[in-house]
């Protein structure tokens, strides 16, 4: 390798060091700015069980439960509410600063009389949502939801696959806590009192 092929291999090795290193700073200084708490859930404009529409504003200064699913669900879900709707029954006059919000991801079937309907067999202070599809979307991402519609040949229904996520959210509307389908009402209850 000629002197001059050596030097210019080498001023590109510098370069691209000088590269790495500027990037890793950048990508530090992001990173140290980053603030977990607001890592799920956002802002979300809905359609409550009663028809009035919502954003995460009209839940401002109350701790928030919030739960993803449908419906249509066979088990899970209503397992889920179920957990929660014990939970507040356990904590009595003290779920008055929280707010049960569950959000479908199944707005085709869910329309506002179906989840008035559902929202009866739960705890009353849950709010019921829906959307447009853009609309469910947008919240699904912002609380980072998986859901997908499954369709079997043959068959009249569809199921919806979809995370099972009972998430805690601070009044500021800043994640605090989330739980798997397996959480119980007393260790649900214990997260939302140690919050309050």
């Amino acid at each position: 390798m000629s002197n001059r092929a050596f030097l210019a291999l080498f001023a590109i090795l510098i370069l691209i060091f000088a590269g790495a290193v500027a990037t890793g700073a950048w990508l530090a200084s992001r990173s140290s700015s980053i603030d977990g708490g607001n890592l799920v859930g956002g802002t979300f404009r809905l359609t409550d069980h009663d028809g009035q529409r919502v954003t995460e504003q009209d839940f401002a200064g109350m701790l928030k439960i919030v739960y993803f699913g449908y419906t249509h669900c066979p088990d899970i879900c209503p397992t889920g509410l179920t957990v929660i709707s014990a939970a507040l029954d356990q904590l009595g006059t003290g779920a008055t600063g929280v707010k049960p919000l569950f959000i479908t991801v199944d707005p085709e079937r869910d329309t506002v009389e179906v989840l008035a309907a559902y929202r009866e067999h739960f705890h009353e202070r849950f709010s019921f949502l829906t959307g447009t599809t853009g609309q469910i979307a947008e919240a699904a991402r912002a609380w980072r939801v998986f859901y997908q519609k499954v369709e079997t040949e043959g068959a009249s229904d569809y199921l919806v696959d979809h995370s099972t996520i009972t998430y805690l959210m601070r009044p500021d509307g800043r994640y605090l806590a989330h739980f798997g389908h397996d959480v119980t009402p007393d260790q649900l209850m214990t997260a939302i009192r140690a919050a309050l």
